[in-house]
């Protein structure tokens, strides 16, 4: 995958962004672009399914922290789901992980 590609969908209410490809410098901004989206329309529940992300830089990371202190502002109910083992070293090597609320599958991630 050269390019990410970015699907958004609504599913039992929820807001769910679904980046596949990596997200790195050139690809963090297009995926900002969609968290602010949902961020701007303050919804409920968003959920971050990255099981199509073989790899996230830091600016990926940024991207993401940025998201979850939009979401408490907004009082949005954050969940990433899918991620894989390599993201999810990322996540635990810069301790993140404690962070967000993290479900193994998007149907988890739907239903907490």
């Amino acid at each position: 995958m050269d390019k990410l590609q970015v699907t958004t969908e609504i599913v039992d209410g929820a807001t769910v962004i679904a980046p596949a490809g990596d997200i790195d410098m050139t690809a963090s901004p297009v995926f900002r672009q969609e968290l602010r989206k949902a961020s701007d329309a303050k919804v409920q529940r968003l959920v971050i399914d990255l099981s199509k992300v073989p790899y996230m830089d830091s600016s990926g990371l940024a991207t993401l922290v940025e998201a979850m202190q939009s979401a408490r502002k907004n009082k949005t109910r954050l969940v990433l789901c899918g991620l894989t083992e390599r993201v999810r070293s990322i996540f635990a090597i810069a301790k993140l992980e404690t962070l967000f609320t993290v479900t193994a599958t998007r149907e988890q991630a739907l239903g907490s």
